[in-house]
């Protein structure tokens, strides 16, 4: 992992609405890939392009948070794994839903990062109408 890109987006609409968008191959293909499965060890495959990137969901906590580890082919331990984080926060004043996106990146491209996830927060907040 070279570099973390970390992000908030601004929902209005609901953890509970959102958090299946999050975790879900059918739910993650209707915004974040070209399409994604989900095999009997529970590895998620993304596709992009036609390109294959699989994922361990290492971690969830219902309606919170989400963490994907990526499988890059290597049991070298000393690689730190590439990882993709989302996170639901509302704050308490005004209800507000905010997505936190923890992403490791190989580019050093931070501008470019961010124009890819304020398209891919667009797609969701159409599907969901937030």
């Amino acid at each position: 992992m070279d570099h973390q890109f970390t992000a908030e987006f601004e929902f209005r609409a609901s953890r509970k609405m959102l958090f299946p968008y999050l975790t879900t191959a059918s739910g993650l293909a209707q915004w974040f890939a070209d399409d994604v499965t989900i095999n009997e060890d529970k590895v998620f495959s993304f596709f992009w392009d036609g390109d294959e990137h699989r994922a361990k969901l290492a971690t969830q906590r219902i309606n919170r948070f989400v963490r994907f580890d990526f499988l890059n082919g290597t049991e070298d331990s000393s690689n730190q794994p590439s990882f993709l984080e989302m996170r639901l926060d509302t704050n308490d004043l005004t209800g507000t839903v905010f997505l936190n996106v923890t992403d490791s990146m190989t580019a050093d491209d931070e501008e470019e990062f961010y124009e890819i996830w304020l398209q891919l927060t667009d797609s969701l907040k159409e599907i969901v109408g937030g």
